[in-house]
């Protein structure tokens, strides 16, 4: 089994529209709504992909109640998030379809109780000894400790259970010197973290702080890994027009289902860009193209790259 955890799982909505303009009213064309949060998008696609997977973190509120029932649907998903008194939060997606822009608005998510965290630890502590791996993912609700991914990375390490982290910000640096076994930034959340802007002396900065591996996200360029194992980039093989939205979280479930499957380095990079890029060319936000992963499986391109001086 995988494990995910969503600190703070949304209720994604996405609105479609001819062209988006400031100041002016909007024809809405389409409206998708789903369970969402980071983790619970790497969930769904590792299910699609037939993993088995448990989904942790909090659910509270009618938004809350809506997660969990659409996540009951899903085959091969196991729904352990942990209920809170405070709702769970939305994010919304505007789509302008002339320009293929995607204008993101997100909520902060519920204030989190002392009790309701402890509960959550509990819950994760129990989770771990059954997970192949577990994925920490997406930003931290208010009343969350800032270390929090950092401890939650040290109780993995201490069940010998593989652990990548996926978050921005202080709970990323927190956790990178955890030791996690791989992170995942994207190009701003690397360069925030390391001070450069250079890809590859970013991430071998990142990795040198405490990561075991890292695996930077450059958007459409594709992913650059640094590992004991080696340096690869990897990349489509041609330039994706589409919806981004949910992009990262499929490049993370490739990346598990890589690591849990034991696939050298450049199988898992090659899984996770193509299961990336389907999910741009997806029509419905967060989901991703069969048809098109398969067929893009066999194309990105995979490289070893030289270390930066």
């Amino acid at each position: 089994m995988i494990l995910t955890v969503t600190l703070n799982t949304a209720l994604d909505l996405t609105y479609r529209v001819r062209s988006l303009r400031p100041h002016a009213s909007h024809r809405v064309s389409e409206v998708v709504e789903r369970a969402g949060g980071k983790g619970v998008n790497v969930a769904r696609v590792l299910a699609a992909l037939g993993h088995e997977v448990t989904v942790t973190g909090f659910a509270g509120g009618g938004t809350g109640r809506e997660i969990r029932d659409r996540l009951a649907g899903v085959p091969g998903l196991t729904d352990a998030l942990v209920p809170v008194a405070g709702p769970t939060r939305r994010t919304i997606a505007v789509v302008d379809e002339l320009s293929g822009d995607t204008t993101q608005l997100n909520e902060p998510g519920p204030q989190i109780a002392p009790a309701e965290w402890g509960a959550f630890l509990d819950r994760y502590d129990e989770l771990l000894p059954s997970a192949s791996a577990v994925a920490l993912c997406g930003s931290l609700p208010p009343g969350v400790p800032v270390g929090a991914y950092a401890s939650l990375v040290r109780v993995a390490r201490a069940h010998r259970v593989p652990v990548l982290l996926d978050t921005s910000g202080e709970p990323l640096r927190r956790g990178v010197a955890a030791r996690p076994d791989l992170v995942k930034p994207n190009a701003d959340e690397l360069a925030e973290l390391t001070g450069s802007h250079e890809p590859l002396r970013a991430t071998q900065d990142a990795r040198r702080r405490g990561a075991h591996a890292v695996v930077a996200s450059l958007g459409p360029q594709g992913l650059l890994a640094v590992t004991p194992e080696g340096r690869w980039r990897a990349a489509p093989p041609a330039a994706v027009h589409g919806n981004p939205t949910g992009a990262g979280d499929s490049a993370v479930a490739g990346l598990l289902s890589g690591l849990v499957q034991q696939l050298p380095w450049p199988d898992r990079l090659a899984r996770a860009v193509a299961l990336s890029t389907a999910t741009v060319r997806a029509p419905a936000a967060g989901e991703f193209d069969r048809a098109a992963y398969e067929e893009l499986l066999e194309r990105v391109a995979v490289t070893g790259v030289v270390s930066a001086a």
